[in-house]
């Protein structure tokens, strides 16, 4: 479309699906982020493991969640349905909640982290070419935004309800791993009752091989370009440890520490569908370009303050940032790849950005240990103006990216 101004459209004409599947989102998040809030201090203190077992448990559950997206995505296209890989990686999730009050040692709780990451796995993909698929063209950016928000409703809402739980139980962790259970079993519930897939359009190209290197080449360089151009981005979008980290060194009293990001994903939840919605009434890419400037800010502001005000303030850009990004970035990977291809264009996405910020992390704690916090936040600056010079040889270049709602 133009650079002018699109029809206007609200939250009411966003199809019904999308709504459940962000709820879905939502009560699976609240599930995970229950445990996940937990998990590493119930393994410390109740089943003796070590800093460096938690550590290896998490790189582990992180990079076979990435690596699957790619496979389930292209299985996705193959058959040319997505709730079914959607409904077995929300139900292994599920299926994986019981074994975390009742395993008897680490090994369990090993083997459930990595079964639940595998569920992840499966359903990331086919799910965002799902709200692709349900999605008209004029409210992508605003269905994106909304699955985006309620999703991370669950990440602040979560841990929240952990400690809640924590304290009203007197610090049993069994009881609040088996309410966690509950959320999971209902998003599971809602995706099967409440999400209809629709009908494969006549005439659409079947996908015989979708990771094959032709099929590949069917993405289209503007494909490659937003991918490549969110890869560098990733890299600036470290770790939010690291934000932990800048509040503690200028005096956050530890047990307020949650509380932070609490903030940021509040303000994540409350930017997302905004943003979304400004994306499908002018050109995305402009609106991307704010959300990498906020991230600059963010970035100076934590890199050069000495107070708690200042990094609140960072926190803060940081959460809206977010929310200017994550829903976008997905929305232009709908735009722009072929409806046949969609779930392998979300899992190359999902694939290369997972694998960037596991490099982001890695890069940020060696510029932490040696040169400081200051560095770390200057170097997620420096990428976010390579992916901001990336955005612009897109606009430049790009019709397909210039024309993008």
């Amino acid at each position: 479309m133009s650079e002018g101004l699109k029809p206007k459209s609200g939250w009411r004409d966003i199809p019904k699906p999308i709504w459940a599947l962000g709820f879905v989102s939502m009560l699976m998040d609240i599930s995970s982020e229950m445990i996940h809030a937990l998990l590493p201090v119930y393994l410390v203190t109740v089943m003796g493991a070590s800093m460096v077992t938690v550590g290896v448990i998490e790189g582990i559950a992180e990079a076979t969640a990435s690596i699957v997206k790619v496979f389930s995505g292209a299985i996705s296209d193959w058959l040319g349905k997505r709730k079914l890989l959607a409904v077995i990686g929300y139900g292994l999730a599920a299926l994986t909640r019981p074994i975390f009050p009742l395993a008897s040692s680490v090994s369990w709780l090993v083997a459930a982290r990595f079964v639940d990451r595998v569920g992840k796995g499966i359903r990331g993909a086919p799910r965002d070419a799902l709200v692709a698929d349900i999605a008209p063209a004029h409210l992508r950016g605003a269905s994106f935004g909304l699955r985006q928000s309620l999703d991370t409703v669950g990440a602040f809402v979560g841990p929240l309800m952990a400690i809640g739980l924590m304290w009203l139980t007197a610090n049993h962790f069994q009881s609040v791993f088996w309410v966690a259970a509950i959320p999971a079993f209902l998003a599971v519930g809602l995706l099967l009752f409440a999400v209809h897939e629709p009908e494969r359009p006549t005439g659409l190209r079947r996908v015989r091989f979708p990771l094959s290197l032709p099929e590949l080449r069917r993405l289209g360089s503007a494909y490659w370009l937003v991918v490549a151009v969110a890869t560098v981005f990733t890299l600036a979008r470290f770790s939010e440890a690291f934000l932990i980290l800048r509040a503690q060194a200028v005096g956050l009293p530890i047990v307020l520490v949650p509380l932070l990001l609490v903030v940021m994903n509040v303000v994540y939840a409350l930017a997302a569908y905004p943003a979304g919605l400004l994306s499908d009434r002018f050109n995305r890419l402009t609106i991307l370009i704010v959300g990498f400037a906020l991230l600059i800010a963010a970035d100076l502001i934590l890199a050069f303050s000495d107070g708690l005000l200042g990094v609140t303030m960072g926190v803060v850009l940081w959460g809206l940032h977010m929310g200017f990004t994550q829903g976008l970035l997905a929305t232009l990977i709908a735009d722009i790849a072929p409806p046949e291809l969609r779930g392998t264009a979300f899992g190359m996405f999902n694939l290369l950005g997972g694998l960037a910020l596991l490099t982001a992390s890695v890069v940020a704690g060696v510029l932490c240990d040696h040169f400081g916090a200051q560095a770390t936040f200057l170097a997620g600056a420096g990428f976010t103006g390579l992916a901001l010079a990336g955005l612009a040889i897109g606009r430049w270049r790009g019709p397909v990216l210039r024309s993008s709602h």
